[in-house]
């Protein structure tokens, strides 16, 4: 499958889909799984209430932001892929960090729900036929494609598993 264009997508995303040169979006989005599960497997327990500085989040917040946007834009595509023409509303990733509680669970626990989203998440991309990947609607008041959706997915855990990296287990 080709990679989406740029007018498939808001330019705000643009850093996630640039994150993603490959063609193969399902195995990208496979891959991941086992990239999140080992970089939380050596990450002590205790130091899951880390942030690298005031007022950032702490590294179970991320995990918890990284199932946030995936659930909210695995829902965009499946809208979108079934041919809902129906304006999807944007959301704070903010507001859902403040209140997702996130800091109360252990990081196996956060790590066990994106795990099991993101599986339940390729059922439904390794499903879609070739007209669903193009299909365009509109979220957050710009289009989107289906496809353009899935590398966002990708881009997105790229980007935060990059920081994680860099910010916070580089300290």
């Amino acid at each position: 499958m080709n990679r989406p264009e740029k007018s498939e997508y808001n330019e705000d995303y643009e850093t996630y889909v640039s994150l993603v040169p490959e063609t193969r979006i399902v195995s990208v989005l496979e891959d991941q799984i086992a990239e999140l599960e080992d970089l939380v497997a050596e990450i002590p327990e205790e130091k899951g209430d880390f942030a690298y500085a005031d007022g950032k989040w702490t590294i179970k917040e991320v995990v918890g932001h990284l199932t946030d946007a995936e659930k909210t834009f695995a829902y965009r595509a499946m809208r979108v892929a079934r041919c809902d023409k129906t304006p999807i509303e944007g959301f704070e990733q903010d507001g859902y960090v403040e209140n997702g509680n996130f800091n109360c669970r252990s990081l196996v626990d956060l790590t066990e729900e994106f795990v099991l989203l993101r599986k339940a998440n390729l059922y439904f991309f390794k499903n879609l036929d070739d007209q669903a990947w193009i299909r365009l609607g509109t979220a957050n008041g710009f289009p989107f494609s289906v496809r353009a959706l899935a590398y966002i997915c990708a881009g997105h855990v790229r980007h935060h598993l990059n920081i994680l990296n860099i910010r916070y287990l580089a300290q």
